[in-house]
């Protein structure tokens, strides 16, 4: 018999995962509070900078609203909203506008139709599906053994990767919005000079957590792989 949850050697891997997943997240936290410290000279906050960037992009049609929360800023492609938390909306740090802007620049992807971004929006709900069924797929394989259990568990194992290949298509997503934003804060010249690099790291920082994302589902996935590939798979 196969036993795919008790503690072996490729546990190493989730904690690696979960490692890297923690310093990113530190990592983003410190450089976010670092800059929180850091005002813009023009003193509008990142609900003002916000609007101004959507009525620039000729996005009047899409509403801010703001949401409970520290960094639960996002940006709702199916109602046009673009939600920013407590800790941003009223504020005129660095850290904050460029949070904003990074998620006005999603609803510039929104408006051009950004291939990345729809496919994105595509994988969620097959996403959400295979977290869901892959376990208990790759355990119902497991117990029935060769044959009909192998082709479940080869199931079980591509359900499961479809986090990986979500994780994979996110990077591209939050670069490209990160990128049109930083445009529009220095054509505008809303940021200028030191304001300007230091949205440039929160938005680099922010962006490490999406890599970190992506290792991590990789090292889970590989680690299945390991336990549930028909060649290595344990019995008694």
């Amino acid at each position: 018999m196969f036993y795919p949850f008790y503690f072996d050697s490729t546990y190493i891997l989730v904690i690696i995962g979960l490692a890297i997943s923690g310093l990113a997240s530190s990592y983003v936290q410190s450089t976010f509070n670092r800059y929180s410290d850091v005002h813009t000279k023009l003193g509008y906050n990142a609900s003002e900078i916000t609007r101004y960037i959507l009525d620039y992009a000729n996005l009047e049609n899409v509403e801010i609203e703001r949401v409970p929360g520290n960094l639960t800023d996002h940006y709702d492609s199916n109602n046009k909203v673009l939600r920013l938390s407590d800790a941003t909306n009223d504020s005129t740090s660095v850290a904050a506008i460029g949070v904003a802007a990074h998620e006005a620049g999603h609803a510039l992807q929104d408006r051009d139709n950004y291939i990345y971004l729809r496919l994105r929006s595509a994988l969620v709900p097959i996403t959400n599906i295979g977290q869901t069924a892959a376990f208990p797929i790759l355990l119902v394989g497991a117990i029935i053994g060769p044959g009909a259990g192998q082709t479940l568990i080869n199931l079980g194992l591509i359900l499961f990767s479809l986090t990986f290949i979500f994780q994979i298509v996110t990077l591209p997503v939050e670069l490209n919005a990160s990128n049109r934003a930083l445009s529009i804060l220095e054509a505008e010249q809303i940021l200028v000079g030191d304001e300007l690099e230091g949205a440039n790291k929160v938005l680099r920082a922010a962006a490490l957590t999406y890599v970190a994302a992506a290792i991590a589902s990789f090292l889970n996935v590989f680690r299945l792989f390991l336990l549930f590939g028909g060649g290595n798979r344990r019995r008694n």
